[in-house]
């Protein structure tokens, strides 16, 4: 091998070596873990039994810089609640989870597109400026009635109601 050759490889090794160690040490002395952090779990054999999530819906928010808290359920093969009505201008915390497999949850015409994951709340904040109306579905395959769980939102001028 040529000396040349063997300077380029020797650099390139020695650079990577050192990139390593400094991403290491800098991963360690910032506290980083491969853990998850700031997902909040469920049980989801008792996703029924949390207050949040026993009678799914619009809520006013006790905490937090949002207006509202909205919570679903999406279990084969529907969402809980099935229409959601939401103030104009309301900031709200959408909460979502499963209790028995995968779900996806779109809500068209937004950038709201998460997993509800038995386990796992997923979570998403959304202003909703303009009123109109929402449908909300399921984009992961979950079973035979995947093509039928629908619910919808609308944003609406004034109060609100859960269905």
């Amino acid at each position: 091998m040529h000396k040349f050759e063997k300077i380029w490889i020797t650099l390139g090794t020695s650079s990577l070596a050192l990139f390593l160690i400094i991403l290491g040490i800098s991963a360690v002395h910032g506290g980083h873990t491969p853990a998850a952090s700031g997902i909040e779990t469920i049980n989801p054999e008792h996703v029924r039994d949390d207050e949040r999530f026993k009678e799914p819906g619009l809520v006013e928010a006790t905490s937090g810089d949002h207006d509202y808290d909205l919570y679903f359920v999406a279990s084969a093969f529907m969402y809980e609640p099935g229409e959601v009505e939401i103030p104009v201008g309301s900031k709200v915390k959408v909460h979502v989870t499963s209790p028995d497999v995968v779900h996806g949850f779109q809500v068209v015409g937004t950038n709201i597109n998460m997993m509800a994951e038995p386990g796992l709340i997923s979570t998403y904040d959304m202003t909703f400026d303009e009123p109109g109306e929402h449908l909300i579905l399921c984009n992961e395959y979950c079973g035979v009635g995947h093509a039928d769980m629908t619910s919808k939102l609308k944003i609406v001028d004034g109060g609100t109601t859960n269905d």
